[in-house]
C-alpha cells in the first residue's frame, strides 16, 4: 500500500496515569526534517512587498462599486497601487500616536481596505486584531477591551454600534477610520465623546500631508491576534507571530508546487468567507505570495452566483454548506430533467468515477463526460474554477465524490483551527482514497493521536484513533491574556486540538468525532453529540441539525431543520397541498422525520442510545443573526439551548408521559 505520509517516531505506550500517544507524522517533503526557510521570506509583510516588487502591475484586490443600487463590474488596484495606500495608511497611524506593538482593530465586511489596513499594521508592526463581523456587539466590545484597542478600521454601517453610549468601544476608542464616509450624524455623535472619525480618503490624505519611515516587524514580532467565536463562552485571542505567518504560507507554496497544475500570478480567488475567519485571511495570504489576484464578494451571500460569473474565480474555498447548497442546486436541475437525459447523466457519471477511481487525474478520467455533461457545471462557477477547497468542518464523502465528478477541478479538504493557522492538513488532488479525508500534515507541521479513554480511543490499537495534536513551526503562540488555557491546550509543545481523529494505514488522517461534546447519559452512557449530528446530517431529510442530551436524560432528542423540496416531495406523494410553513408543523412529519433519522442510525450501525427519539421542527435554519452558529456554522450548543429550550423541555415531558 502506497504511503502519503512519514513516521517519523513511534508511538508510546501509556504509564502511570499518563494517555498512550500513537507515532508522529509529516509530511513526506518533511521527512528527514523541515525544509529551510526562504530568508526572503519571514514575516507577513515580506510575503506583501516581495510581490509588490515582482508583480508591481498585476491586479491585486478587486471589488464591484455598487451605484444607485446597481451592481457594478469589478475593479481592481494593482500591486503597486494598494502598496502606495498602505504607506499613507500606516502613516496616518502613526500620526496619531500608535507606536510598535499596539493593537488596532479592523471591523467590518472584506473589502480592498480591509487588506490595506492590514498590511498598514504590518508595515509598523502594528497587531492587526480582526473583530467578528458576525459574533454581535457584546463580543467586539469584549475583544476591544481585552486587546486594549485605541483604533479601529470599520466598515461605515458598523460605526453606529461603536458609539453606543453603554459600550465600551465609545469610552476606549480614540480615533475611528471608515472604510468609505463617515456620516454627519456618526461624526457629530463621536465628537461628543472624544472619539476622532476619519472617511477613509481623509486618513490618506493625512498620511501623504504626514509621511513616516516603516517599520517593518521581526519575525518573532505578533503579526495578528486573532478571536475565535467557540461554541461557548467569551471569544479567545489566538496570538500568532509573523514567522508562523510567512512559514505556513511557504509551507502551502512548497505543497502545491509539487502538482502538475500549479498556481501562478494569473489565478483569481473570490474571497466572500470572513476574513477575520482563518481560512480566508491564511487563503489570501497565500494569493498574495503568488501575485494573484482576489476579488470580494460584494456582500450579499445570497446572490454569491452572481460575484462567481462576474469573476470567475479559479480557487473557491467555502465551509460545508457551502457546497453542500451547490450540491443541492444540482439535484435539482437534474430531477427537472426527463428521464432519458437523467439517465444518460448517472451513466457518464458512473463511467468518470469509475477512472478516478483507478488513478486518473479529473481532467483525463473522462474528456467525453466532461464535455456532454458536466461542462455546464463547471460553467455555473464561473467556467474557470480549478481547484475548489473545503474547510471547517466535514464534508460528507457523497458530496466530495459528486463535486470531485462533476465541477471538473481538483476538490479537496483541508483540516485546521485558527491555532494551527488553518491549514494543518491537506489532500493530495486527484487521490481517491482521500475521499472522506483531510488528508496529510502540513509542511512544517507534525501530527500524532492521544489516547481518549473514556470514549474508547487508542492511538496503538486496531483502528488508531484518538485526540488530534499538532506541533511544529505553524503554531500560536498562546491565548492572549490567558496562560491558564493556553497550558492546558499546549504540553510539551503539543497543541491538543480537542478534535478526534484516526490514522488510515496509508498515513491519511480523518476526523471522527469532538472531544469537548461529549456528554454522559443518565444510564452512564458517551454519547458524542458533534459526530451523531454528521451522522443524521446525512440524511437528505435534514437541512440543519441539533442533537441534545445530557446527565439527567436517558434519551436524545433533536431540533431539526428539514429540506423543503424533500418534505415538498413527501407531503405531495401523501396528497398533502400544504405550503412548506404548514407542512413543518405537522404530527405526520415529525413521526416521518423520525423514521428517516431511525433508518440512518440503523445504516450507521449506532447503539441504541444514539437514537433521537423525538424532534422540533424548525422553519429557519440556524443562522448568524440570532447567533446560533459561529462564522463556520458550527453549532452553537449554549446559544441553541437558551433558544430552544422550552422546546426540548416539551418534548422530554412527551417522553416521559409516554412511558408512564
Amino acid at each position: 500500500m502506497k504511503s502519503f505520509a512519514a513516521k517519523v517516531e513511534e508511538g508510546v505506550k501509556g504509564e502511570n496515569g499518563k494517555p498512550s500517544v500513537g507515532p508522529v507524522y509529516r509530511n513526506l517533503l518533511s521527512e528527514k526534517g523541515f525544509p529551510p526557510i526562504d530568508s526572503d521570506i519571514t514575516t507577513a509583510w515580506d510575503i506583501f512587498c516581495k510581490s509588490v516588487e515582482k508583480f508591481p502591475g498585476n491586479k491585486m484586490l478587486g471589488w464591484r462599486p455598487i451605484v444607485d443600487k446597481k451592481v457594478g463590474p469589478y475593479v481592481w488596484k494593482t500591486y503597486k497601487e494598494a502598496y502606495e495606500e498602505v504607506l499613507q495608511i500606516g502613516s496616518a497611524l502613526r500620526a496619531l500616536g500608535a507606536e510598535p506593538g499596539c493593537r488596532v482593530g479592523v471591523y467590518g465586511i472584506n473589502c480592498p481596505q480591509w487588506i490595506i489596513a492590514m498590511e498598514a499594521c504590518a508595515a509598523h508592526t502594528l497587531i492587526c486584531v480582526p473583530l467578528y463581523d458576525t459574533l454581535g456587539s457584546g463580543a467586539v466590545d469584549y475583544i476591544v477591551d481585552h486587546a486594549e484597542i485605541d483604533f479601529v478600521f470599520v466598515q461605515d454601517t458598523k460605526i453606529k454600534g461603536l458609539l453606543e453610549p453603554d459600550s465600551i468601544c465609545s469610552k476606549r476608542l480614540k480615533a475611528i477610520v471608515s472604510f468609505t464616509n463617515v456620516s454627519k450624524e456618526d461624526s457629530i455623535k463621536a465628537s461628543e465623546i472624544g472619539v476622532k472619525t476619519y472617511s477613509w480618503l481623509d486618513f490618506l490624505h493625512m498620511g501623504r500631508e504626514k509621511p513616516e519611515e516603516i517599520s517593518p516587524p521581526k519575525p518573532f514580532n505578533t503579526c495578528t491576534i486573532m478571536y475565535t467565536s467557540g461554541t461557548s463562552g467569551d471569544p479567545k485571542g489566538v496570538v500568532l507571530t509573523h514567522e508562523a505567518v510567512a512559514t505556513f504560507v511557504v509551507g502551502v507554496d512548497l505543497f502545491m508546487d509539487q502538482f502538475e497544475d500549479k498556481m501562478t500570478h494569473e489565478d483569481v480567488y473570490l474571497s466572500f468567507l470572513p476574513l477575520a475567519h482563518i481560512l480566508d485571511r491564511m487563503n489570501e495570504e497565500y494569493f498574495f505570495r503568488k501575485g494573484a489576484s482576489v476579488g470580494y464578494y460584494h456582500g450579499d451571500l445570497n446572490v454569491l452566483r452572481d460575484d462567481i460569473q462576474e469573476l470567475k474565480p479559479t480557487y473557491l474555498a467555502g465551509v460545508p454548506r457551502v457546497f453542500e447548497r451547490i450540491h443541492e442546486g444540482i439535484q435539482k436541475a437534474l430531477q427537472e430533467l426527463n428521464p432519458r437525459r437523467r439517465f444518460i447523466f448517472n451513466a457518464l457519471y458512473k463511467h468518470k468515477l469509475s477512472w478516478l477511481n483507478r488513478g486518473y487525474s479529473h481532467s483525463k478520467a473522462s474528456p467525453m463526460a466532461d464535455l456532454i455533461a458536466f461542462r455546464k457545471i463547471r460553467d455555473k462557477l464561473g467556467g474557470r474554477i480549478r481547484l475548489l477547497i473545503s474547510g471547517g468542518a466535514p464534508l460528507s464523502p457523497e458530496i466530495e465524490e459528486f463535486l470531485r465528478v462533476t465541477c471538473c477541478c481538483f476538490v479537496l479538504q483541508g483540516y485546521g483551527l485558527t491555532e494551527t493557522l488553518g491549514g494543518t492538513a491537506m489532500c493530495i488532488p486527484d487521490e481517491m482514497c482521500m475521499l472522506g479525508t483531510v488528508g496529510i500534515p502540513a509542511v512544517y507541521n507534525e501530527i500524532r493521536l492521544e489516547e481518549v479513554a473514556e470514549m474508547g480511543y487508542d492511538p496503538l490499537g486496531e483502528n488508531p484513533a484518538g485526540e488530534i495534536c499538532i506541533r511544529g513551526k505553524c503554531l500560536f503562540s498562546g491565548y492572549y491574556k490567558n496562560p491558564k488555557l493556553t497550558d492546558e491546550v499546549l504540553k510539551d509543545g503539543w497543541f491538543h486540538t480537542g478534535d478526534i481523529g484516526e490514522i488510515q494505514p496509508n498515513g491519511v488522517l480523518k476526523i471522527i468525532d469532538r472531544k469537548k461534546n461529549l456528554i454522559k447519559l443518565s444510564q452512564g452512557e458517551y454519547v458524542a453529540l458533534e459526530n451523531l449530528e454528521n451522522i443524521y446530517g446525512q440524511n437528505s431529510v435534514v437541512q440543519d441539525i441539533w442533537v441534545y442530551g445530557d446527565s439527567f436524560k436517558s434519551m436524545l432528542v433533536a431540533v431539526i431543520v428539514p429540506n423543503p423540496e424533500v418534505v415538498n416531495r413527501w407531503a405531495k406523494d401523501l396528497g398533502l397541498n400544504k405550503p412548506f410553513e404548514e407542512l413543518c408543523s405537522l404530527t405526520e412529519l415529525q413521526e416521518h422525520i423520525i423514521l428517516e433519522l431511525k433508518s440512518t442510525a440503523e445504516k450507521n450501525k449506532l447503539k441504541r442510545f444514539e437514537y433521537i427519539k423525538a424532534v422540533k421542527v424548525e422553519i429557519k435554519s440556524f443562522d448568524l443573526e440570532r447567533d446560533l452558529v459561529t462564522a463556520t456554522l458550527k453549532n452553537k450548543r449554549n446559544n441553541l439551548l437558551k433558544y430552544y429550550q422550552a422546546q426540548v423541555d416539551e418534548m422530554y415531558r412527551k417522553l416521559a408521559s409516554k412511558k408512564i
